[in-house]
């Protein structure tokens, strides 16, 4: 007879890469920080994947969008 037992699915939580590292900082004209936490789809990755805390993933929202008015980061993936 098989029982249903659920699975448990533990996993530590993502800590801050901005709390966690001191020396790394959001500014919207460092392109290259920014694009670690966009999609390939130029998406800004969400905390629950990203790890961020909610301080620091506002900031980046903001740095992020003012980054795409100045065209250093895409508002849409570049086309085929």
């Amino acid at each position: 007879m098989a029982t249903n037992i659920p699975k448990k699915n533990f996993s530590r939580k993502k800590a801050c890469k901005f709390c966690t590292d001191k020396e790394m900082s959001i500014d919207y004209k460092d392109y290259k920080t920014l694009n670690l936490f966009l999609t390939e789809r130029s998406k800004i990755v969400p905390r629950r994947i990203s790890g961020n805390c909610a301080y620091h993933q506002r900031n980046l929202t903001t740095a992020v969008k003012r980054a795409r008015t100045l065209a250093l980061v895409g508002f849409v993936a570049s086309g085929d």
